[in-house]
């Protein structure tokens, strides 16, 4: 019994987050990009080109693997086109919940790239899924940068950085 119970509060606070995560979302985005759920990416992320739209102490913390850095608050996209020469390339661009990167794909879709996705959470949402991060060095931690107390209940695994 106590087990059965368990199970259900697990999937009723996974029910609940999930909810709580699509307002947060819906408050702040415009739902101008088509987002891509975690268990999407992870079948695909060796055909996807992925981009970091956080600042540089959240990469250097953890980041996905093989993200290219392409931060938000100085993004270039004169920069970010040179790295990425095939406008039909499949483009993934991910933040902490998937609020800045929606920003950054919009001026990509803008700037001619066909195939460009929000993740959907975020790389909050990749860690709360078990998936490996990397640090500056390529070694896989558990740290993620947090971004600020108030955004960090949103990270419920690994180790919060601020």
């Amino acid at each position: 019994m106590k087990k059965v119970f368990f199970i259900l509060l697990i999937l009723s606070q996974t029910i609940y987050s999930q909810n709580s995560l699509d307002k947060l979302l819906k408050n702040y985005n415009t739902e101008s990009m088509p987002y891509i759920s975690v268990d999407s990416l992870k079948t695909i992320s060796n055909d996807v080109i992925l981009l970091d739209a956080r600042e540089k102490n959240e990469f250097k913390t953890s980041h996905l693997e093989n993200a290219l850095f392409v931060g938000y608050d100085k993004f270039n996209l004169k920069k970010t086109i040179k790295k990425l020469p095939n406008k039909n390339a499949k483009v993934v661009v991910y933040c902490s919940l998937g609020v800045r990167s929606e920003d950054v794909a919009e001026q990509l879709k803008k700037a001619g790239y066909k195939n460009v996705l929000n993740l959907y959470g975020g790389i909050f949402e990749w860690k709360n899924h078990n998936q490996k991060v990397y640090n500056s060095k390529g070694k896989e931690t558990e740290k993620v940068h947090a971004f600020s107390k108030e955004w960090s209940k949103w990270l419920l695994k690994g180790e919060k950085v601020y």
